[in-house]
């Protein structure tokens, strides 16, 4: 301000010094010239008396030992029961077992210094425990009863009943949580076991009528330990363990009844696009998702799928997103997705996006992916090489934690993968090339999308259906057609 007169500036403390700088800045800073070895641990594998299969990786250091239990089931197995029973049974497991009610299991977990849940996904359910070392034995009685003595005692089913029927209600209310419940059952259709909202909640009828004995019903096909395999990482041998599963599970014997056969029809793709539209009266932005199936996981080219998805929209540096985010600012983010699933799995695309552009954004995003899959922009040699050196250069430090092992070993378990998995997959990686990624950009086919649009449709309905991309409809939250 005008006529203002700074400070003086103080003299310098002597007893400070400085040292002359080496460093060129001029030239950046400094590249790494090596990096870490990948360094997965060996499996070591046993089988119980009752047939349950067990699987370790040894990790000294830390007295810790992390367990995890893998089911068949999960939320495919719904198919024939109300949906979400896998899902609220399995979350039901952990709430008193055997003779202590739901607080009296908490406070015997937090006393072990144990931590013990369960749940369920797709393809399967799974019964966690992370142990300490110096209390294994009795966390293990204590996770044995979880799995094989559940309560299912009225009071705490009711109570988190109402808990689960207000995250259905939640899931509805948000545009991202609601279109990812939509979008499976568009995909796979009427009849089959994935066409559930894929967050495995399933609906308000649902789950207000779940019965108890339903819940046990699904306890006696599926938490069984023919089938089973038992994943442990950590501080411990298999020596040592095998002892303590014999004790706390070998008396478990296989059900009466045999594993419930279940089967994962092959969809067939669109002939055309499809547009679904839902009313979010008074949003300030469209939630925007492109969804195909695409092969299983255990597909012969699941990885190389994996990697163009990357090229398209599985990184902050790839299309969608340097296209609506960087380049015009119309989103705050765009990206793509492919889940794991014994079955067609679903690759989906999304963009949360300004209402104002919500048709302008899916125009750029179906030409993003149709110039991508027709070989009109194919991947280059540097898009393919930048994310080769993601994934393998990330791949040591990804397994730092014995959770991170756990679950790749889980993943590995359940799609059948060879011990040596982690350096199959990244071999495969590096041997990539730009023709290979674009053959498997192929398997997108962008006259197939089915495209499921969030927003304000007073605002929205009539630039979509100026796009002429294909039919349009419009559906409430549970995926019925609204009338026009």
């Amino acid at each position: 301000k005008e006529g203002y007169v700074s400070p003086p500036i103080p003299a310098v403390d002597p007893k400070f010094t400085t040292t002359a700088s080496t460093v060129d800045r001029r030239k950046g800073p400094p590249m790494p010239e090596s990096f870490p070895a990948l360094n997965f641990p060996a499996l070591q594998r046993a089988t119980l008396s009752n047939g349950m299969r067990v699987v370790l990786a040894e990790r000294p250091g830390l007295p810790v030992v992390q367990m995890n239990l893998q089911f068949e089931g999960g939320f495919a197995a719904d198919a024939g029961r109300r949906i979400g029973t896998s899902s609220f049974t399995m979350g039901m497991l952990d709430e008193g077992a055997g003779e202590r009610d739901a607080l009296a299991f908490g406070d015997r977990a937090e006393s072990l210094g144990a931590q013990l849940n369960a749940g369920a996904s797709l393809d399967g359910g799974s019964a966690f425990l992370s142990a300490l070392t110096e209390n294994l034995d009795e966390s293990l009685a204590l996770y044995a009863d979880m799995i094989q003595r559940p309560r299912f005692a009225e009071a705490d089913v009711e109570r988190v009943r109402a808990t689960w029927l207000a995250t259905i209600q939640q899931e509805k209310a948000r545009p991202n949580s609601l279109a990812n419940r939509l979008l499976p059952p568009l995909m796979y259709g009427e009849g089959h076991p994935y066409a559930i909202p894929f967050s495995g909640t399933g609906s308000e009828a649902s789950i207000a009528a779940l019965t108890i004995d339903e819940m046990k019903a699904y306890h006696r096909d599926f938490v069984r330990p023919e089938g089973a395999t038992l994943i442990i990482v950590g501080d411990t041998t298999l020596a040592a363990i095998t002892p303590l599963l014999e004790k706390h599970f070998g008396g478990w014997r296989p059900a009466a009844v045999s594993l419930p056969a279940r089967t994962l029809p092959t969809v067939a793709l669109p002939k055309q696009p499809r547009v679904f539209l839902v009313d979010q009266p008074g949003a300030v932005q469209a939630t925007i998702l492109a969804g195909q199936l695409a092969p299983s996981t255990t597909d012969e080219r699941s990885v190389e799928f994996d990697i163009a998805n990357s090229v398209l929209g599985g990184e902050f540096s790839s299309r969608l997103n340097m296209n609506l985010r960087e380049k015009r600012s119309w989103a705050y983010g765009a990206y793509s997705f492919v889940s794991a699933a014994k079955g067609q799995r679903p690759w989906i695309a999304f963009a949360p996006v300004q209402i104002d552009k919500t048709a302008e954004s899916l125009k750029e995003m179906q030409r993003e992916i149709a110039d991508y899959a027709e070989g009109r922009a194919p991947a280059t040699a540097d898009e393919v090489a930048k994310i080769q050196a993601a994934e393998i250069r990330s791949l040591p430090g990804s397994f730092e934690t014995a959770n991170a092992v756990l679950g790749q070993i889980g993943g590995m378990v359940r799609f059948d993968r060879p011990d040596n998995w982690v350096e199959v997959r990244r071999g495969r990686i590096e041997g990539l090339n730009p023709a290979v990624v674009n053959d498997a950009a192929r398997t997108l086919d962008p006259d197939a999308l089915t495209w499921v649009v969030v927003g304000d449709l007073s605002k929205i309905e009539a630039p979509m259906r100026a796009l002429n991309l294909g039919e349009v409809k419009v559906i409430d939250a549970d995926g019925k057609p609204v009338a026009r």
